[in-house]
C-alpha cells in the first residue's frame, strides 16, 4: 500500500500535468484543489524539486511545473523518491539492497523466493507506467479482475 504522502505527490504531480506548461501552480492552488495539507504539500514539491521532476519560479506568475514530460516520468520513479524501496524484503530491492538478517541462506531463502516473482513483475509495471499512462487511462475495471477477492473489494 502507498503512503498518503505519495498519495498526495501523485495527486499534486497529475494538477501540475493537467497545467499549461508554460505556467506555473502556486502552492495554496494545489493544496485546494487536491485537498492537500498546504504544510505537507510544500515538504512534498521540495523533495520532487530536489529529484529534478519538478521547478519553481517565484513572483507574480510564479508557482510550480513539471520539469520533465508526464510520460517521462514513472509511477515507479515517484514512489521510490517519496516512499523509499518498493521491494517487500531488503534482500529483492534493487536500489537498497541489505541481506535480511534472520537469514542464513538467501539463495535458499524460501520467503525470498515467495515475493520475488512478484516483486519482480511489480518493478515492470511500475518503472513503465508513465503519470501520462494514468492520465490518459479510463477507470480500471477492478469488477473482472480474478486477483481481487469480492470481500476486498472498495465501493465506487
Amino acid at each position: 500500500m502507498i503512503s498518503q504522502k505519495a498519495k498526495y505527490a501523485f495527486k499534486a504531480l497529475f494538477a501540475l500535468a493537467r497545467s499549461d506548461a508554460d505556467g506555473g501552480r502556486q502552492i495554496q492552488e494545489i493544496a485546494v484543489a487536491e485537498k492537500i495539507p498546504r504544510n505537507f504539500l510544500e515538504h512534498i514539491l521540495l523533495d520532487l524539486k530536489r529529484h529534478g521532476l519538478v521547478t519553481s519560479r517565484r513572483g507574480k506568475n510564479g508557482g510550480y511545473r513539471l520539469l520533465k514530460q508526464p510520460d517521462a516520468i514513472t509511477v515507479g520513479q515517484v514512489l521510490r523518491i517519496v516512499d523509499g524501496p518498493v521491494a517487500p524484503l531488503p534482500c529483492l530491492s534493487r536500489t537498497a539492497y541489505e541481506r535480511c538478517s534472520d537469514c542464513a541462506d538467501e539463495v535458499g531463502c524460501q520467503v525470498r523466493r515467495a515475493f520475488a516473482d512478484v516483486y519482480r513483475a511489480q518493478v515492470e509495471i511500475l518503472d513503465k507506467r508513465t503519470l501520462a499512462d494514468a492520465l490518459a487511462a479510463g477507470e480500471p475495471d477492478l469488477d473482472d479482475d480474478p486477483a481481487l477477492e469480492a470481500g476486498h473489494r472498495v465501493a465506487g
